[in-house]
């Protein structure tokens, strides 16, 4: 059922929404979200709430996705601080607090860029392991 609805003399289509086309019939369609399925049961409160928790998953697993990328520059930076305390210290030229905080800045910012070049792998293995912990236990948002 299609109703139109006459306004400045062209006629408008009350059952598009946001690119959404014919929301009462079984048509699939594919959005930012990924490929949804219309259908005639439930309102369109529903329809709205299954697009707005696929969104939501998306969202998710772009935030997770960021996290394990972290949690690998974390990991990375801490084995690098431990990898320079076994070097030995030269005795000729003492080390002042200034070239200590330096080094850790610059540790700091090149195992973040390692991470987000593809690391060592951790923050993929990490991403892939939680993702599936999360449909498993049917999580689509964070609380």
């Amino acid at each position: 059922m299609t109703t139109k609805k006459k306004w400045s003399g062209e006629a408008m289509n009350i059952n598009s929404v946001s690119g959404i086309s014919n929301v009462g019939t079984a048509n699939s369609f594919s959005g930012k979200a990924g490929a949804l399925q219309a259908d005639t049961s439930g309102s369109f409160a529903e329809k709205l709430e299954q697009a707005e928790r696929s969104i939501n998953k998306t969202q998710d697993a772009a935030k997770l996705k960021k996290v394990c990328q972290d949690m690998e520059a974390v990991f990375l930076n801490f084995m690098m601080s431990k990898m320079r305390e076994t070097v030995p210290k030269d005795g000729l030229l003492k080390e002042s607090n200034a070239q200590v905080i330096m080094t850790s800045m610059l540790d700091t910012e090149l195992t973040k860029n390692m991470s987000q070049a593809g690391g060592i792998g951790l923050a993929d293995l990490l991403y892939r392991q939680l993702s599936q912990d999360r449909e498993a236990n049917g999580e689509s948002q964070t609380p």
